[in-house]
Order: structure tokens, then C-alpha cells, then sequence
């Protein structure tokens, strides 16, 4: 493989953010409901959980008394439901894939104050309960931004908060991606802007777009933001099963994908041994109903 320097893979792995986000818009509720269902169990595996050192700022940004209820769009197995059921909140937890309700009734059996429903935000419909908070944990993006924005104010209380978390995908670093290009090139050209590699800076752009539409729509102020990066260890194995719940990765042919990952795991294995280290961003975006 000839030489291939960092504006080259750059050109390669850059998502077209806006693009992808309209991919999502454009799948209908049917098809939402069981995107992640295949990978549910990968999903509560490997994805990473959220830092309590980005939990706690939120709780103290939004001020939520002692006995307040919040509703959780999208909360998967209940990858940060935990952190905030253990706090003795009142939830009501949105989820559309059967597989990942299951799990995170399983996860958060523990507490008896979660309620976990099987419905998609679009389809749920409320009752006369206000919320102290609305909760989208790296789901913000599945709803579209005036959907989302004036349901979530309308269940709100006055001055309740909008709380989006969000986790990017672990990455290992550019020395590590770099030989991997050429299995992309070979195995799986159509992944060209979705690929293992890009600056953090980018993410930081992509969750400022998203946060920005929050405040575009009129409903919600005092928007703040916060984020830490992370360092993980994953297998190799792990990481492999990461990638399978990017959505990417999903919409591959089932063919395509394992012999991806094949090639994946090999390359990996000689570079890295069965230690990976990865980097992502956690971070949190919080406002008020206006």
C-alpha cells in the first residue's frame, strides 16, 4: 500500500454529518424500532456507560428535587438510565426495539421507580404528568429536532430541563487506523466516511449542530455544554462488537460485514495484541423550557 498521510484518510473517514442525520429521519417507525434489535446484547456490552463526572454537573444543572420524574427518550439497555434510577428518580423510558427493552428492564430491575415502555417518542402519548426533566442519552438524533423539541416542551414543567448526553464511538488512534484503510478499501469502499478514524474536533462540530437546533427552535434557552475525553481499553473482540452497533455497520450485507471483520480482527491482533486503546467523547448539553 503506497503512503497515505492524514489529509488522505481525513478525506476518507469524514462523515457527511448532515447527510447521515437525514438517513436516520428518512427510515420510518417500523423500521426504527428494530434497527439496533440484531446487536441489542453487543450494544449493552460494549457501548460505553456515561462518567459520573459528567452525570454530576447535570444533576446539579438541572436541579432535580428529590422526588423528580423524568422521561428517557430512546434508552437502549439503559446505558445511563442506571445512573440516574440509583439517584431514586422517578423514569418513564422510551425504547422501539423489544431486544434492548428487555435488557434494560434487567439492568434497572433493581429499581423499582422505572418504568421501562416499549414505544417509540413519536408513538407515546402522554398523559396529564409534567416531567422535571427530558433525558436523551446519545438518542437525540433519531427524532427530528421539531418533533422532539416541542413534544419534550410541552411535557415538561415550567423551566424543566432538556438533558442530552451523548457518548461518540471509541476510536482507537490515527497510528492504529492507518493500516486498517487499506481492509476498508478492499472489503468494504461503500463505509468510505463512517471508518474508524477522525479528529475529535469534528464530533465537538457535529454535537454543536445538534445543540444549536435545540435552541433554533424558540422552545428552550441557556443552553450549556460540557464534555470530557475519555481513554478505554477494549479486546479486540469488543471492539469488533462495538462497530457492529454503529449504524454503518448495520446496514452492510451480512456477507460484507464478517468478512470486514475478519480482516478486522487479524490486522488488529498483529498490531495491537488483544489490548486496544480507544478514545471518545462524553459529554453533556443541558437548557430550560423557555
Amino acid at each position: 500500500m503506497g503512503k497515505i498521510n492524514k489529509t488522505t484518510v481525513a478525506a476518507f473517514v469524514m462523515p457527511d454529518f448532515e447527510q447521515f442525520v437525514k438517513t436516520i429521519y428518512s427510515k420510518d417507525l417500523e423500521e426504527k424500532k428494530t434497527w439496533y434489535s440484531s446487536v441489542a446484547v453487543a450494544y449493552d456490552k460494549t457501548r460505553p456507560r456515561y462518567p459520573q463526572e459528567l452525570i454530576k454537573p447535570v444533576l446539579e444543572l438541572a436541579q432535580l428535587p428529590p422526588d423528580a420524574t423524568i422521561l428517557e427518550i430512546g434508552c437502549g439497555p439503559g446505558t445511563a438510565t442506571v445512573s440516574f434510577a440509583e439517584k431514586g428518580f422517578k423514569m418513564v423510558c422510551l425504547e422501539p426495539s423489544l431486544e434492548a427493552c428487555q435488557l434494560a428492564q434487567k439492568n434497572c430491575q433493581a429499581y423499582p421507580k422505572v418504568e421501562i415502555k416499549n414505544s417509540t417518542f413519536e408513538e407515546w402519548q402522554p398523559d396529564t404528568e409534567k416531567f422535571d426533566a427530558v433525558l436523551a442519552a446519545t438518542s437525540f438524533h433519531w427524532v427530528k429536532a421539531e418533533i422532539v423539541c416541542s413534544k419534550a416542551a410541552e411535557i415538561l414543567k415550567d423551566d424543566g430541563s432538556l438533558i442530552l448526553l451523548w457518548n461518540t464511538p471509541p476510536q482507537p488512534s490515527y497510528e492504529v487506523f492507518h493500516p486498517l484503510l487499506e481492509i476498508y478499501q478492499q472489503k468494504a469502499p461503500s463505509l468510505a466516511g463512517y471508518a474508524g478514524y477522525e479528529d475529535l474536533k469534528i464530533h465537538q462540530e457535529n454535537l454543536r449542530k445538534l445543540g444549536i437546533k435545540v435552541i433554533e427552535s424558540g422552545l428552550f434557552k441557556n443552553l450549556v455544554y460540557e464534555q470530557i475525553v475519555c481513554e478505554v481499553t477494549y479486546t479486540v473482540d469488543d471492539y469488533l462488537g462495538l462497530l457492529s452497533t454503529l449504524s454503518p455497520y448495520i446496514m452492510l450485507e451480512s456477507q460484507v460485514r464478517v468478512s470486514l471483520f475478519e480482516s478486522l480482527r487479524e490486522r488488529l491482533l498483529s498490531l495491537c495484541g488483544n489490548s486496544l486503546q480507544l478514545s471518545h467523547i462524553s459529554a453533556f448539553q443541558i437548557t430550560q423550557k423557555s
